[in-house]
């Protein structure tokens, strides 16, 4: 049996509320909000969240043959962004990274591959949405990410809980949507166009993937209908004779239309509300049509997902439009009066690419303690190279002292700047995220996140920082009290 061994989606934490665009612009907007990849954000990061979801929901390291990473949105092209993850992972060397991606396609497609395959693979769909203000793709659009491990039932990592019953494919060349490279907006062709083009393919597909399964129509317990294209989505349904109330609620109100990582995002949502034994079929509409059908296993009703889709979205908390649009750099707003910061070192980056992507300290062997960033002689003893790894980026921690420096450089000013004690012990200054500078106090709980300090010279500075951790009972704090530089 192959199939998917563990699942998760991620939803930044912030969500714009659509109206506030016609409040501002006269025009655009909508209902509902959409999610908001923070400044510090890209592709990769939220990539690298989703997948340390995965492992998380699993409870144990992972040992996939292979890590794909899915998006149109690359932080870098050339170099390879999957590297990233796999560092984040902590993944051994032989585990080979690859992206795939320039196409919203690329996202079920690996998905596809996967499953066709006989490895084990981590598969990693990401998308960060831009429009123009006021435009359609700007507020139907949203930023998030998906991760799926997918391999065999026989696997060391786990049972598998969906089960690949089969699939179908449709393409056809046609003008659609497109962007060029180094463009930050898409443009479409006439919708009427587009939906005569994707409705036969839609069928095909859809047929050929029951036919494959040996399903019919009546077999199919949930419906993910999805794509770029919003009005073939609708008439899709009734085209197939999809009933409604099979439909899977597709997010448009809450998060919007996450492109490349849309069809897994909405697949996760699905599985954290499975039974066993229900077919699920997943319709994609993007340069052609795919259809992949599941059947969720009783072992979907022992998993727990680290981080469900619905409590990521109760979770959120507003940004101003003025805001969004200088995190997008539609707007520009006056920086700090501090120097730039100077390109990050790729040789150094290098020597330390367990500290740097993973968060990976040191554990003196005799005296136990905890050494952040790694050392290599001991605080106590002058012991020297008598230490063991001690991964961190899981281990909550707790704000102990912080300052709000509005000086500083930063892309969106000020920095909250902290140092936190991690249970079971350990200090280390961090910069927080995801928080308004006047919501923190100390005694905070908060957990660690991949995000990207700056980027200089074309080059990222990927480090951690800390944000707090939201509906955790414990998250209170000592006192109000905070120093302002």
């Amino acid at each position: 049996m192959r199939g998917i061994i563990s699942y998760a989606g991620y939803v930044p934490y912030h969500r714009l509320d659509r109206s506030a665009v016609a409040e501002l612009l006269g025009s655009g907007g909508g209902r509902g909000t959409r999610a908001v990849a923070s400044y510090d954000e890209d592709t990769t990061t939220m990539g690298a969240e989703a997948a340390r979801l995965v492992v998380r929901s699993l409870g144990h390291e992972i040992h996939p043959a292979s890590l794909w990473f899915a998006t149109a949105e690359p932080a870098y092209l050339e170099k390879t962004n999957a590297t990233a993850i796999h560092a984040v992972l902590r993944l051994d060397t032989d585990v080979a990274a690859m992206d795939t991606g320039a196409a919203v396609r690329c996202g079920v497609g690996a998905l596809r591959a996967a499953l066709s395959g006989t490895e084990e693979t981590l598969v990693v769909t990401s998308d960060l949405r831009n429009g123009l203000p006021t435009g359609a793709d700007e507020s139907a659009g949203g930023d998030g990410a998906a991760a799926f491990l997918v391999g065999d039932d026989g696997d060391a990592d786990g049972p598998v809980i969906a089960e690949f019953l089969g699939a179908g494919s449709a393409t056809e060349e046609f003008l659609d949507r497109w962007r060029l490279p180094g463009e930050n907006r898409s443009k479409v062709w006439e919708e009427r166009f587009g939906e005569t083009k994707y409705l036969p393919l839609a069928e095909q597909a859809w047929n050929g993937a029951l036919k494959q399964a040996e399903l019919g129509p009546e077999d199919i317990d949930a419906v993910i209908l999805t794509g770029v294209h919003a009005r073939a989505v609708r008439t899709a349904a009734r085209r197939l004779g999809i009933d409604n109330d099979k439909l899977v609620d597709d997010l448009s109100a809450t998060v919007g239309n996450t492109g490349t990582a849309h069809p897994g995002l909405l697949l996760a949502s699905a599985l954290d509300k499975a039974s066993p034994a229900e077919v699920v079929a997943l319709v994609v509409l993007a340069d052609g049509a795919d259809v992949v059908l599941f059947r969720t296993t009783d072992a979907v009703d022992a998993f727990a997902p680290a981080r469900p889709i619905e409590q990521q979205l109760a979770s959120g908390g507003d940004i101003s439009y003025g805001k969004f649009l200088s995190w997008r750099g539609y707007l520009r707003v006056e920086p700090p009066r501090r120097p730039e910061p100077d390109r990050p070192s790729g040789s150094a980056a290098g020597r330390s690419v367990d500290w740097k992507f993973a968060f990976v300290g040191s554990r003196d062997r005799s005296s136990g303690l905890l050494h952040l960033p790694p050392a290599r002689v001991a605080m106590k003893g002058d012991r020297q190279d008598d230490m063991d790894p001690a991964p961190m980026a899981d281990t909550p921690a707790t704000v102990a002292t912080f300052t709000v420096d509005r000086v500083s450089y930063s892309e969106s000013p000020p920095i909250v700047a902290a140092v936190i004690d991690f249970d079971g012990g350990g200090r280390v200054p961090i910069e927080l995220t995801d928080v308004e500078a006047d919501e923190v106090r100390l005694g905070d709980r908060v957990e660690m996140t991949f995000r990207r300090l700056y980027t200089s010279d074309g080059i990222h500075n990927y480090f951690w920082k800390a944000r707090p951790m939201r509906g955790v009972e414990d998250a209170h704090p000592i006192r109000d009290t905070e120093c302002q530089s």
